[in-house]
């Protein structure tokens, strides 16, 4: 039995304001739809990724904000790193673990991401 994970809610307090940032980030807007006055669902892809985020109202009970430490996977950290900062990014220097070498950056809510490049620069 496959089980894939193919959306997560992240919570939000102003939605024009958040798809804006992720589509600056790069993330692609796959659907905006105001369903009613209580719910709006916006759901947007990073490039490359089965996995999409969900934004809106009336999606989910999180406190805007409260995400933490959500994880993509790139290639190339340094291809990333300078990306990201090209797109007016605020990204973290390069930091290098045993298990990978990461860049984290915050949406406006606060919401935390980490950028991970799976083969440490250091064991190149």
């Amino acid at each position: 039995m496959d089980i894939k994970l193919e959306l997560v809610a992240v919570p939000v307090t102003d939605v024009d304001r958040a798809k804006a940032f992720y589509e600056r980030v790069g993330f692609h807007a796959d659907h905006d739809v105001t369903v009613s006055e209580e719910i709006r669902f916006v759901q947007l892809t990073p490039p490359g990724s089965a996995c999409s985020i969900a934004l809106g109202k009336g999606l989910t009970r999180m406190v805007p904000g409260s995400l933490d430490n959500m994880q993509v996977v790139v290639q190339d950290i340094e291809v990333a790193h300078a990306d990201l900062r090209a797109r007016g990014i605020e990204v973290t220097e390069i930091v290098d673990m045993p298990w990978g070498s990461f860049v984290y950056f915050s949406d406006p809510d606060g919401n935390g991401w980490a950028v991970q490049q799976t083969k440490p620069r250091t064991a190149r």
